[in-house]
């Protein structure tokens, strides 16, 4: 396990707490979608990469590669307009811990995994309706580029798509 900060380590999917899991996503639905104890237990069997800090109690990001046998609208967008990549499902870090980089450790930890396993780039998508100005500011400061947009879910959600290529 890598260390962050010497307080916090980066915990595989095998160390995650579930249940905390569960309470950290289901808080920020709005941002990710909400989820039960099925639908997190397949989402890890389905994860190429699923990593916390402290367990999953302070930060967690859960990413698949383009293997996964995933329905979801952004997921397609990009199975449609990429052959390969790793995408960002969620990432979440608790509000007490902001502002701490975490999100950028767990992301740098998965473009290093990513590009260990041979993947050439990390995606995602960010909301713009209902707007997300923190992550969209994020994401282009630590290198994903804007590659489309789409509404989704009979126009309720409106995202942005970003990628980043890993070198």
């Amino acid at each position: 396990m890598a260390q962050i900060k010497e307080v916090h380590s980066i915990d595989d999917f095998c160390s995650l707490d579930r249940n905390v899991i569960l309470s950290l996503n289901n808080a920020h639905a709005k941002e990710t979608s909400a989820l039960d104890d099925n639908s997190l237990g397949e989402l890890l069997k389905m994860a190429f990469y699923a990593r916390g800090i402290d367990h999953g109690a302070t930060a967690f990001l859960i990413a698949l590669d383009q293997n996964a046998p995933y329905w979801n609208p952004n997921f397609n967008w990009f199975k449609e307009h990429r052959e390969s990549f790793v995408y960002i499902d969620r990432i979440i870090v608790a509000p007490s811990a902001r502002g701490q980089g975490l999100a950028k450790i767990l992301y740098g930890d998965l473009c290093r995994v990513a590009q260990q396993a041979g993947h050439d780039r990390v995606v995602c998508e960010v909301n713009i309706e209902p707007p997300n100005p923190v992550s969209d500011a994020f994401h282009l400061t630590v290198g994903f580029k804007e590659v489309g947009k789409a509404a989704i879910y009979r126009g309720t959600k409106t995202v942005r798509y970003y990628e980043k290529i890993l070198r």
